[in-house]
């Protein structure tokens, strides 16, 4: 068979291809089967690459045509970037620059967000990893983890000899979760009837187990044992116990006045207890325990620090001396039937309180060993035991001697003759008398002493008495320890002048005037009193506190040269029922009126009311304890209602007290008192 021409085929496909009907219906129309069979397989070559150029031709002048009829709305329906490739090549330029332009500030766009979340990523890691981090640490670590407080136990307080004082036990207390409660009033009241409430604690009981916005209400703290074991066993809903460290005095309350108490919950609130707090206090230790979902795992707790015990206290007071001065006093104010009454026993070298002790009768009537160390916040006007510092004022000043002789009128009148006039009387009744320095203080004259210490002036008078202490706190810094009152000379008015001599226009307290006291059986040395005698840390190092600071006052002769007078008052004087058999006592009574609701020395109903003191040291040549008894408002109807009726003879009890808990001996040569005197 012969092959076809290739011009043939091209010409015959043109001119189909120019007539767009015909081409089509053939198109349309399939060809014969035996039309392509008949076809050589070196046709179908020739024929495949003339058609491609040929179809190409054709393609393009058919668009050109249509495009012509057809652009307008093709521009419509297609967009710029469809028909930026067929117009003009000047607008298809603009279009290819406008699309450049609309993809850069889209990536411009693009890039400025991107850029700004990175730098909030970067800035929110810094805040989560470095400021906050330790916080969202520390929350992470109390999501798993609970810290748990090991308290720490506080220091002991021991006397002197080392016998435990106040020490610190577990208790049990009762407390509820209101939440938990099914009934409050009747929880309430069977809860009160078991804890002895009244129907006032029982109602406000009721109301606490009543409010469901708490989950911990105490129901009573420290209860006894076997009254919370009773409870407990009710199993009551809402109702537990939790052990709790409570501050116990071992010693049946003895120097409660000085140790004080803490607070329910073990803090220091009077007293040593407060002054000490801090030392008492130690350190709690902390544990550690792992959680998961809210409980802990077996076996992950671990202690963080150990818990260091408070320091101990040793106090300078000696127990039994303690108890014995408290009863004795106890004894004596209920005797007298007297409102109530302070005693000490001091140290005489170091200023040590052995022994201190209030008793005071409430509203019940009934007199009892207080809590409050009235000894030290109370002051009173000492009345005439104050000569003690008047006459060795004068007698250290130079001024007069012991044998010096004043004639002492029995009364003398102040302001004579004006609107302020004021007359006194002596201590006892006399015409004109010639006495000696000596026999004013041994007979407690009050005119006689006046009229010495006159001759010293007061702002003489003044500084004497501020050297003994008076008007200025001691270095003990106790809570609630008053400075009594000592008035600058300059304000000494009228017969402020004369009576401060005498005791008078001046307060002081029991601590201060038996410290003062003091000043003349250590030889003329004031040193400052004291209650803590020493500490013992958590080592078990024992450390003694420093010594009270110490001043001279009057001279050693001085002092030496009152102790010979005041030996003559215990044994020739006011204050006899003080004497110790076989050692000599040197002391002071006196017998102080107590300023009245009218602002007078003297009631309504024309009574006084006293306060009765005595205060001395022994033996006198060497002093190893000097004590003070002052018996608050004695009987005033009664005889003895005097300082040397009231206070001196339980001087003369707590002396016998001291000599055996000391073992105290006279001194070569001290036989005490002579016969009769």
């Amino acid at each position: 068979m012969t092959p076809r021409k290739p011009a043939s085929s091209r010409t015959k496909r043109v001119s189909t291809a120019k007539n767009p009907s015909t081409s089509s219906r053939r198109a349309s129309s399939p060809r014969p089967a035996a039309s392509r069979s008949s076809k050589s397989r070196s046709t179908r070559s020739t024929t495949s690459r003339s058609s491609k150029s040929t179809a190409s031709r054709s393609s393009r002048s058919t668009a050109s045509r249509s495009s012509k009829t057809t652009g307008s709305r093709q521009r419509t329906k297609t967009g710029s970037s469809f028909l930026s490739s067929r117009l003009a090549p000047q607008d298809a330029h603009q279009a290819k620059v406008w699309r450049i332009g609309a993809v850069r500030r889209r990536f411009r766009w693009f890039a400025g967000i991107t850029a700004s979340l990175l730098v909030a990523l970067i800035a929110w890691s810094v805040i989560v990893q470095v400021v906050k981090g330790n916080k969202l640490r520390a929350y992470g670590v109390d999501q798993r983890e609970s810290n748990i407080k090991i308290p720490a136990a506080r220091g002991t307080i021991f006397d002197r000899d080392g016998n435990e004082m106040a020490i610190t036990v577990p208790a049990l207390s009762l407390y509820a979760d209101p939440r938990a409660v099914l009934d409050p009033s009747a929880t309430a009241h069977v809860l009160g009837q078991m804890l002895g409430f009244d129907v006032t604690a029982e109602a406000e009981l009721a109301t606490k187990l009543a409010n469901q916005k708490q989950s911990f209400v105490y129901i009573q703290r420290f209860v006894d044992e076997d009254v919370a074991a009773a409870v407990l066993s009710l199993n009551l809903s809402g109702v537990n116990g939790v052990s709790e460290p409570k501050r116990v005095q071992v010693a049946g309350g003895l120097a409660t006045n000085i140790i004080g108490r803490t607070d329910p919950f073990g803090t220091g609130a009077t007293g040593l207890e407060l002054q000490y707090d801090k030392v008492l206090t130690g350190i709690d230790g902390e544990m550690v325990k792992q959680a998961s979902r809210g409980r802990s795992l077996p076996g992950t707790s671990h202690i963080v620090s150990q818990a260091r015990p408070g320091t101990d206290l040793v106090l300078t007071v000696d127990r039994s001396m303690q108890f014995q001065t408290e009863q004795a006093l106890l004894s004596q104010v209920n005797e007298l039937s007297a409102r109530g009454g302070n005693a000490i026993i001091l140290d005489s070298k170091t200023g040590e309180v052995l022994s201190i002790a209030s008793v005071r009768r409430g509203n019940d009537g009934v007199a009892a060993i207080t809590s409050g160390n009235l000894a030290a916040v109370e002051s009173y006007e000492p009345g005439s035991v104050a000569k003690v510092f008047s006459m060795a004022a004068t007698i250290d000043s130079g001024i007069a001697t012991p044998e010096r002789v004043y004639e002492v009128a029995g009364t003398h009148t102040f302001d004579k003759d004006t609107e302020f006039e004021y007359t006194i009387q002596d201590a006892f009744p006399h015409d004109l008398e010639p006495m000696t320095l000596r026999s004013i203080l041994v007979r407690s004259s009050n005119i006689g002493t006046m009229m010495a210490a006159g001759e010293l002036g007061s702002p003489k008078l003044h500084s004497y008495l501020s050297n003994f202490g008076f008007g200025k706190l001691s270095e003990l810094e106790f809570p609630g320890e008053s400075a009594g009152i000592l008035k600058d000379p300059q304000d000494w008015k009228g017969s402020q002048n004369g009576t401060i001599a005498y005791g008078y226009g001046f307060s002081s307290t029991s601590l201060q005037l038996v410290s003062a006291v003091n000043a003349v059986a250590n030889k003329g040395v004031y040193v400052s009193p004291k209650f803590v005698r020493a500490t013992i840390d958590e080592k078990g190092s024992k450390w003694e506190t420093p010594s009270g600071s110490s001043r001279r006052v009057i001279s050693e002769e001085s002092a030496a040269t009152m102790t010979e007078m005041l030996t003559g008052v215990v044994c020739e004087g006011t204050g006899s029922r003080a004497q110790v058999n076989g050692i000599s006592v040197a002391g002071k009574t006196g017998t102080g009126y107590k300023i009245q609701d009218n602002g007078t020395y003297k009631s309504d109903d024309g009574l006084r009311s006293y306060f009765a003191t005595f205060v001395g040291y022994f033996p006198a040549k060497d002093p190893v304890v000097t004590i003070l008894v002052s018996i608050d408002e004695p009987d005033r109807s009664s005889r003895d209602r005097f300082g040397g009726t009231a206070a001196a003879p339980v001087f003369a009890s707590l002396a016998e007290v001291a000599i055996q808990e000391l073992s105290i001996q006279p001194t070569l040569g001290d036989t005490g008192c002579p016969l009769g005197g």
